[in-house]
C-alpha cells in the first residue's frame, strides 16, 4: 500500500483526509498520464456514490482531467462494478470511482480501474502519488488540447442490460427484498429484478445524500432480516454503499454471509463444470466451516491476504472463477473483473432456482464455527506481531485447537491495531484462547489505551 492509497483506494473523511486538491491532483495526472503517448484524447470514465460530497469531487476530477487534455464520460450515480464493466468493454484507458464503499457518509474515496476493469496496478498507483507529493510535473492542456466531458448515463444503461442477459431463468412468483443502503443500487438493483419479473420489494432506496449506509445494507443486515421474515419474502440481498458487496437472507431470515454464498455458488458450478481447477479462493478471514465444507465436497480452496484485491489477483493469476471475502465481496470472473453486488444476487437466485430449493436448503449443509475477533490497540504492529512471547502464545494456542479450530494473528492495513482472531468448537473456547493472546501482549507492554 501507499502513502495515500490502499487496498481499496484513497480514503477518508471528505475535506479532511482527502480534498478537493487531492482529487484534482489525481486527476492532472491520470489525464496525462493516459494521454501522453496517444495521438488522440485519452477517455476516463467516472462513476459516483450518493454521498453529498461525490459530487464535489466528480468535478475536481473532471476540472484535472479535462485541464490535461482527457476527455471524461460521466456515469453520474452508479456503481463501482459498473464502471468496471464499461471500462473494459467499451475501449476506456481508465475509470474511476468516487466512494467509500459501506463507510459512513461524511468518508468518500477515490478508487481507480484500469482499462480490463480491474483495480489499478501498483505501480501506477505510486506514479499519482508521486505527483501529489510534488515529484513529478505534468504540464496543462492548451487550445484544442484541453478535454471535454460527456453525459455518458447510456452506459449505466448497457451495464443493467448486460446483468438482465446473466440471468438464465426468470424469476416469476419470486418474492425478492432488496436494501439497497441508500446508495449506488437504489435505481439499478430494482430494475434488474423486475425485468427478470420477480416480485421486488426495495427498502432504503431514497438516498439524500447523508443516510448512505445509516442503519441499512449489508452493515446492518438486521434491518434485511426483518423485512423478509414480517413480509414473507423468499429471499433477500443487502448491498453496501457502492453496491460492490452483497450479504443474503433466506426466508427464515437467516443471514448468508460471503463464505456461505461461496459455498452455494462453488457447489453449484462445481456441478455444471464452470468452477475452474475446482478451487474456490477466499482470504484467510474465511470461516474455517467453510473450509471443511468445500473440503467435503470435493473442492480445493485457496487463501488469499485480506482484500478483494488479492483475491482477483490470484484468480486472475491461476484462472479461477470463483472466490471472494465474508464480508461479501464476491467475484465471478467469467463475468466481471470485480466484486459486483448484484450480479452475485443473479448468480445466487440462479442456483435457488435450477436447483428448485429454497438458499435455506442450500447454505445449511455449511456449518459456520463459533468466531471471535479481538482488535488490540498497540503502540507498533509490527513489534508487537513478532514479540518472541506472543509468537509463543500463539504457537501454543494453534497446536492446541488442532484441526477443529485456528487462530490468525495479524496487523491492521489502516489502524495502530492487531487483529486477534479464533476459531473453534465452542464460543468459551474462542473466548479462552482470545484473552490468552491479548493477556501476553499486556504483560509485555505492547498494548496502549
Amino acid at each position: 500500500m501507499g502513502k495515500y492509497f490502499g487496498t481499496d483506494g484513497f480514503r477518508g473523511e471528505a475535506n479532511v483526509d482527502l480534498t478537493v486538491e487531492h482529487a484534482y491532483q489525481v486527476g492532472r495526472f491520470l489525464g496525462w498520464y493516459y494521454g501522453k503517448d496517444k495521438k488522440e484524447k485519452c477517455k476516463i470514465v467516472i462513476g459516483k456514490d450518493t454521498r453529498r460530497s461525490s459530487y464535489m469531487f466528480e468535478y475536481s476530477l473532471v476540472a484535472g482531467l479535462t485541464a490535461s487534455g482527457a476527455d471524461v464520460y460521466l456515469l453520474h450515480v452508479t456503481t463501482t462494478p459498473s464502471v468496471s464493466y464499461v471500462v473494459r468493454t467499451e475501449d476506456f484507458d481508465c475509470g474511476i470511482m468516487i466512494s467509500a464503499s459501506h463507510n459512513p457518509y461524511y468518508d468518500n474515496g477515490i478508487k481507480l480501474i484500469n482499462s480490463k476493469g480491474e483495480k489499478m496496478d501498483e505501480e501506477t498507483i505510486l506514479k499519482v502519488e508521486d505527483y501529489i507529493d510534488g515529484k513529478i510535473e505534468v504540464p496543462m492542456a492548451v487550445r484544442d488540447q484541453i478535454g471535454c466531458t460527456v453525459d455518458y448515463s447510456a452506459g449505466r444503461n448497457r451495464y443493467i442490460g448486460y446483468l438482465i442477459s446473466l440471468a438464465t431463468r426468470s424469476y416469476k412468483n419470486i418474492k425478492v427484498g432488496l436494501d439497497c443502503a441508500n446508495g449506488s443500487s437504489w435505481m439499478i438493483a430494482k430494475s434488474v429484478f423486475d425485468a427478470l419479473q420477480a416480485k421486488t420489494y426495495v427498502i432504503n432506496n431514497q438516498p439524500d445524500g447523508t443516510n448512505i449506509n445509516t442503519n441499512c445494507g449489508s452493515t446492518h443486515i438486521e434491518v434485511l432480516q426483518k423485512y423478509v421474515v414480517d413480509n414473507g419474502l423468499d429471499i433477500g440481498f443487502a448491498y453496501d454503499g457502492d453496491a460492490d458487496r452483497c450479504i443474503a437472507v433466506d426466508h427464515k431470515g437467516n443471514v448468508i454471509d460471503g463464505d456461505k454464498i461461496m459455498y452455494v455458488c462453488g457447489k453449484y458450478l462445481k456441478e455444471q463444470g464452470r468452477l475452474n481447477g475446482n478451487t474456490v479462493v477466499t482470504t484467510v478471514m474465511s470461516n474455517l466451516g467453510l473450509y471443511k465444507s468445500l473440503e467435503r465436497e470435493g473442492m480445493k480452496y485457496e487463501q488469499t491476504a485480506v482484500g478483494d484485491k488479492y483475491v482477483a489477483e490470484n484468480m486472475m493469476e491461476n484462472d479461477y472463477s470463483l472466490g471472494g471475502e465474508q464480508s461479501g465481496h464476491i467475484i465471478f470472473s467469467r463475468y466481471a473483473a470485480t466484486g459486483d453486488g448484484i450480479l452475485t444476487s443473479l448468480m445466487v437466485m440462479e442456483a435457488c432456482v435450477e436447483k428448485k430449493a429454497t438458499l435455506c436448503d442450500l447454505a445449511k449443509e455449511m456449518k459456520v464455527y463459533p468466531q471471535l475477533l479481538r482488535n488490540v490497540r498497540v503502540a507498533d504492529k509490527k513489534t508487537a506481531r513478532e514479540n518472541q512471547n506472543v509468537v509463543k502464545v500463539v504457537n501454543e494456542v494453534a497446536k492446541s485447537l488442532g484441526s477443529d479450530g485456528r487462530i490468525l494473528v495479524r496487523e491492521s492495513g489502516t489502524e495502530p491495531l492487531i487483529r486477534v482472531m479464533v476459531e473453534a468448537g465452542t464460543d468459551e473456547i474462542c473466548r479462552e484462547n482470545v484473552e490468552r493472546v491479548v493477556k501476553v501482549m499486556e504483560a509485555e507492554g505492547l498494548i496502549v489505551d
